[in-house]
């Protein structure tokens, strides 16, 4: 039988609290959390401002602490704000699921999975996956979001995606990580970029060469060797248009914006109809693994269970080697 602490002000007791909370109220505050703003938090939610304010009022009079310091310009989560974020994340993700997993206990397979996967992820081993998968389970229903690296892995951690294909900086301990390949980063231009086409080009000819890049391409982020090969090609300091998403990156290399990075493999097709013309440096490339990631503590529906499993049975079963997409394309020199 529960006793009560009696240094606790009784009416934050955590029996109490567990009680008397209202769920939609903590739904509320993650919106408001991850919008940084009542009036956009208010849109999402499609209520109106005071209405949210009055949510955010309410949570505070029931956990006993102040949640978000808010003044005009400014907007921030206290300690106890953070902390409460983080855990009714995990909360919220785990409501979401419910009437999902119960919708779909049929004898047969027919369950949803949501990946989210980062902008160049180019790779015919999951894609020969996701076609048995879908072989094997015809009924089960697939979606498939595009995120920067760092929002996919947010997603899996919010239980709001079954897994993550993506490149990975930091290891978040609550997750799971297997490397799914490697690939290898080149520089190349585009049709109106003056080097287009030359032969002998060498990495003193990119010097004072505008470029375009990732948003990730920082020397602090997942991109640090690709931000590595832009330097020592003296394309670091002229960056003149950036995005989260591989396509847009290729569209502003093509349309002669700047010199960029793209995966080699990825690259070849353009390469081969004339659209991109790799650069140097043509040896030593930088190397990036893309992850599988997976939140151990979400529960799956069997769908998901399967997809997952069947992925990493195809990665143990299949060497690195195989798995690895040698920077094999080269320009004339």
């Amino acid at each position: 039988m529960y006793e009560p602490d009696p240094r606790i002000d009784p009416r934050y007791a955590p029996e109490r609290i567990a009680r008397e909370l209202d769920w939609n109220l903590l739904r509320t505050f993650v919106v408001l959390a991850e919008a940084h703003s009542v009036t956009e938090a208010a849109q999402r939610l499609r209520l109106k401002q005071p209405s949210v304010s009055s949510a955010l009022k309410k949570l505070e009079d029931r956990i006993g602490r102040k949640l978000i310091d808010r003044s005009p310009g400014h907007f921030a989560l206290t300690d106890a704000g953070r902390l409460l974020y983080r855990e009714a994340v995990d909360i919220h993700g785990s409501i979401l699921r419910l009437s999902t997993l119960l919708r779909e206990m049929t004898d047969e397979v027919q369950g949803h999975v949501k990946v989210a996967v980062a902008s160049h992820v180019v790779c015919p081993l999951f894609d020969r996956v996701l076609a048995e998968f879908h072989e094997e389970y015809p009924r089960a229903s697939l979606s498939i979001d595009v995120y920067s690296s760092a929002e996919a892995i947010a997603e899996v951690a919010a239980k709001r995606a079954s897994f993550a294909v993506c490149l990975v900086r930091d290891h978040n301990p609550k997750l799971e990580y297997r490397r799914l390949y490697r690939e290898f980063f080149g520089l190349f231009c585009g049709p109106r970029n003056p080097l287009f086409g030359r032969t002998g080009l060498t990495r003193e000819d990119l010097a004072g060469h505008t470029s375009v890049s990732f948003e990730t391409d920082r020397l602090h982020d997942v991109l640090k060797p690709v931000t590595m090969m832009r330097a020592e090609a003296a394309l670091g300091d002229r960056i003149t248009g950036v995005s989260s998403h591989l396509e847009e990156v290729r569209r502003m290399i093509v349309a002669g914006i700047g010199i960029g990075p793209l995966p080699v493999h990825v690259a070849a097709r353009d390469v081969s109809d004339g659209l991109l013309f790799q650069v140097p440096p043509y040896d030593t490339l930088p190397a990036i693994d893309v992850h599988v990631v997976w939140n151990p503590h979400t529960v799956k529906n069997r769908a998901e269970e399967l997809l997952l499993n069947g992925l990493q049975k195809a990665i143990e079963e299949t060497p690195i080697e195989d798995r690895t997409y040698a920077p094999e394309l080269r320009s004339p020199e």
